[in-house]
């Protein structure tokens, strides 16, 4: 069983190849995407870690001169999918969006260098994308941690990953929809409208990158301008996991000066993210930086969070909300708190539980030792394979599959947790 899931995940990554990257999913998403490529290229580290390493390369041959890697690379134009290039009009010669996503990036080239049967062969290639990921954190500390408090924020709820989260709901208040321009979605002729983000929340979206847009795309100025600001702890856990990663690395491949910068930066960050912790839910809240207060949300943003180096009774404690949770849902791990009015099993991320996020919180709480509930929430997993296929998320109840079906960072999700050797056979 555990080899026919793999074959079976490597062919979903196969089918969603486009040759030097690949795409989420036809239809509902048809281009390249930023966090998803960086995770993606795991799973295809262990059957042709050539063609993982040249995701990655292909995603940060699309950085921006101030170092920013955009959220989506439009490599070939598809009617399929809104907001197309045209809409972002960023004037770059291979169309990209104008915002970003968590920096998973440099998580990952660790690990495919990590676990690469010739280190010194793919050497200077991991160089090259270690100096540009480096820069890419740069950029996020120079321009969403404006007043240096050591994290940063995200100003569209797109960068999160995390699109339509209870969290965002009280600040994306102060979001107006006044002069958005007519458009159509896409996204609700190729999955279930219910599984999916409201209208409200679209036009919402779509202001924003209409403001950043009037801007020039200037990142100057973009974190001051937008009326959402949020510090999403799990979207700054990636970034701080990624940055003690790329300082492993750098040590390794003798770049010294990034080494202790990147260092630096997450140390900094992991004693910042104490601000952030709520020690009656034992978890981690964001932090609304323009109405100055912690979003009292309990979704998985807060728990993602145990995905850096956090203190150990920080992600005790964490373990033990997610031993809780478990009590009220059959898989793990929800993105919203089934016991909340806001809960919603199978829209995006109000509820369903999505891979990539189980794997990163599952690597987390098996490096702080706390192993039981990180292996309950690999065997969740695959049991959602089993019964549902690869689908893009889950309701943690029913086991529905949601969103799009052949999904390419679930599969590569597999592949991880059944190669690691973690999960009983």
């Amino acid at each position: 069983m555990r080899q026919d899931l793999i074959n079976q995940a490597v062919a979903v990554i196969r089918t969603n190849d486009r040759g030097a990257y690949t795409v989420p999913t036809q239809g509902l998403y048809p281009f390249q995407w930023n966090w998803d490529s960086a995770l993606v290229s795991l799973g295809m580290s262990h059957f042709d870690e050539n063609r993982a390493l040249t995701e990655i390369e292909t995603l940060l041959a699309h950085q921006w001169e101030d170092g920013m890697v955009p959220h989506i690379i439009f490599h070939q134009h598809d009617y399929g999918y809104f907001p197309g290039p045209e809409v972002w009009n960023t004037g770059r010669k291979v169309p990209t969006s104008g915002i970003t996503q968590p920096a998973v990036a440099g998580f990952a080239l660790k690990r495919l260098m990590d676990r690469s049967s010739r280190p010194d062969a793919l050497k200077a290639r991991a160089v090259v994308s270690l100096r540009k990921i480096h820069a890419w954190h740069e950029w996020f500390f120079r321009t969403r941690d404006p007043e240096g408090t050591g994290l940063v924020a995200i100003i569209h709820p797109w960068e999160s990953g995390r699109d339509n989260s209870v969290d965002w709901d009280d600040a994306f208040t102060r979001v107006p929809t006044d002069g958005v321009a007519p458009f159509k979605r896409r996204d609700t002729s190729h999955a279930n409208p219910a599984h999916r983000p409201t209208d409200e929340q679209y036009k919402r979206y779509i202001y924003l990158v209409q403001l950043f847009r009037s801007l020039g795309w200037d990142n100057a100025k973009l974190h001051d301008a937008s009326p959402f600001r949020v510090v999403d702890p799990g979207f700054n856990a990636i970034l701080l996991r990624s940055c003690s990663d790329l300082a492993a690395l750098a040590r390794d491949l003798g770049e010294a000066a990034i080494a202790e910068q990147s260092q630096a930066f997450a140390n900094r960050g992991i004693a910042a993210m104490e601000t952030l912790w709520d020690k009656e839910l034992g978890q981690y809240f964001c932090y609304d930086r323009v109405a100055n207060r912690l979003i009292e949300s309990p979704s998985v943003g807060g728990l993602l969070a145990a995905f850096c180096a956090v203190p150990p009774t920080r992600a005790k404690a964490i373990a033990a909300r997610i031993a809780d949770i478990a009590n009220h849902c059959r898989f793990l791990v929800p993105s919203h708190d089934p016991r909340s009015p806001d809960f919603d099993g199978t829209r995006y991320w109000r509820g369903p539980v999505w891979l990539v996020v189980n794997y990163m919180i599952a690597d987390g709480l098996f490096a702080a030792g706390e192993t039981t509930i990180a292996a309950r929430i690999e065997a969740d997993s695959i049991r959602l394979i089993e019964e549902s296929g690869f689908a893009e998320y889950y309701d943690p109840i029913t086991a529905e599959p949601c969103g799009g079906g052949s999904f390419t960072w679930t599969a590569a999700m597999v592949i991880e947790m059944l190669s690691s050797g973690k999960i009983a056979a």
